[in-house]
This record gives structure tokens, C-alpha cells and sequence, in this order.
């Protein structure tokens, strides 16, 4: 892995001599992001050595360099997914490629369901903590610790000053938002109604498909984390309705506008 990461870093670097600030993840819907970098620099995924490529529409495949908020950024423009067959390892390896580029921050976002009564369509959600139910991990196996320890702590996976930045900024803005545990899941199915039940029971208030792998790796290397989530359906007894990957988008863009300034002020008032 170490070898690799190396060639991907190095390749990159003779693209450009920008050093990134913050690593950023845009999910479901969420690309729109990009219009508001400046200096673009754009790589394809799929001239990256062993990097993926994204096979879900809404997500472009490439890495943008550049400055939003003034500060220098990666932003990934289109993730992968473990319902793609990529392995663990392999959807969060970005993130080990970033954290040797320079980042010292992650901005996660992704599109999910809702599963608290109170959440409505188009609410976003900062991530507080999650659950993993993917039913693998990153980091089993063999652990390099030029990259992390053995048994990272996730008792602090978002971080809670970058999520009190957020919420101070999102109040000033009159921007309304929520708080939540993101239970994340294989897909690609949507869930049933007694999967929503069990999900919410458990403890969590909205669900997807994604977030947590990358969330894991970036603690496991000292990133600080913070995630956001745009809710795009509702899994609530008596507002579940057919949902499908057009209406997540549709959901996810009109939601980008609020989303995308609270990053970016995010960016400009963040110091690490």
C-alpha cells in the first residue's frame, strides 16, 4: 500500500505544485461545489495510478486542485462505494493519497435518508457520530503504522470543535440545520419500512450508503473530520414513498447552495 500511495502522490505532484489544506469528498448530488473553486487544477481518476473510477451518476471522477474559502484544497468530485465491488481499502484510498499530499482537514458530504420524525426533505444534517453496518472494515488486515496504530479511537470521529465552527457559522447565516448519527449500510437496495424502523431504533437519524470507510481511514491518520448530510428522502412511518437515485439528486442539488456556503465560510475560519 505504502508503494502505491507513493506512485498516485508522485504522479499528482507532476501535475501540481499546490499543497492542499483540506481534503474534500462531494457525494450524491453534490458536485456543483467545484463551480466555486478557483486556480482549478483537474485530474481524471482514471490517469491516477490505482486510484478507482466512479461508475454512479453524480459523481464525475476526478480530483480538483485549487483555493475555496482562500484557503488550498483536493476536492473529490465523485466518491466510490463498497456496493461497486471495491474493496474497503480500495474506495478509501484517496484519503490515504491526500493525507500524504498535505491535507490537514476532511469535508465529507453525501446524500441520505431520513429516519428522525422531525427531519424533512432537504434538511442538512452535520454528523455527530455514526454507526457502521457495512459489515467490513478499512483497516482489518495488515496495519502500517507510518499510517496510523493498530486500534485507532473513534471517540472523537467528527471533529467537535470543527462541528461547533459549523453550527456558529450555519446561525449567523440563518441557515437552518440538524444534528445526527449517519448509520451507513451496503446498498445498493434502499430500505424497507422495517429497516427504517430498526435503523432509527438503534439510534440513528438518517442512513446511507457511504461516509463512514473514509471517516475511519482519516482518523486512523490524525485527520480531523467533519461531515455533513444532505437528507434527500424520508424513512418515517407514513412519509416513506418510492424513492430512486433521480430523486436523491433532485433532493441533493437544492440543497447544495446552503450546503456549499457553509463549507466554504467553514474553510475561510478554520485554522489547523
Amino acid at each position: 500500500m505504502l508503494a502505491k500511495i507513493k506512485e498516485s502522490v508522485d504522479f499528482i505532484r507532476e501535475q501540481t505544485d499546490l499543497v492542499p489544506h483540506t481534503g474534500i469528498i462531494l457525494g450524491t448530488g453534490l458536485g456543483g461545489l467545484v463551480d466555486e473553486i478557483q486556480n482549478k487544477t483537474e485530474i481524471p481518476y482514471s490517469s491516477i495510478p490505482h486510484f478507482p473510477i466512479s461508475t454512479v451518476e453524480g459523481h464525475k471522477g476526478q480530483l480538483i486542485f485549487g483555493t475555496l474559502g482562500d484557503k488550498p484544497i483536493v476536492a473529490m468530485q465523485g466518491r466510490f462505494h463498497f456496493y461497486e465491488g471495491y474493496s474497503m481499502k480500495e474506495l478509501t484510498f484517496p484519503i490515504r493519497v491526500m493525507k500524504f499530499l498535505g491535507i490537514k482537514m476532511l469535508v465529507v458530504s453525501n446524500a441520505s435518508g431520513g429516519l428522525n420524525p422531525g427531519f424533512d426533505v432537504g434538511d442538512i444534517m452535520f454528523i455527530t457520530d455514526h454507526i457502521n453496518l457495512m459489515g467490513d472494515n478499512p483497516l482489518l488486515g495488515k496495519n502500517h503504522e507510518e499510517l496510523g496504530p493498530r486500534f485507532p479511537d473513534l471517540s472523537e470521529a467528527y471533529d467537535r470543535k470543527i462541528l461547533d465552527h459549523a453550527a456558529s457559522i450555519a446561525s449567523r447565516a440563518a441557515i437552518p440545520f440538524r444534528t445526527g448519527v449517519y448509520a451507513a449500510v451496503t446498498g445498493p437496495t434502499f430500505e424497507t419500512p422495517a429497516e427504517y424502523r430498526y435503523l432509527h431504533i438503534i439510534g440513528a437519524d438518517a442512513v446511507g450508503m457511504s461516509t463512514v470507510p473514509e471517516v475511519m481511514v482519516a482518523r486512523h491518520m490524525d485527520i480531523p473530520v467533519f461531515a455533513v448530510s444532505v437528507i434527500s428522502d424520508l424513512g418515517v412511518p407514513g412519509k416513506i414513498v418510492e424513492i430512486s437515485h433521480k430523486l436523491v439528486l433532485d433532493a441533493a442539488r437544492r440543497a447544495e447552495p446552503r450546503m456549499t456556503r457553509i463549507i466554504i465560510e467553514l474553510l475561510k475560519e478554520t485554522e489547523l
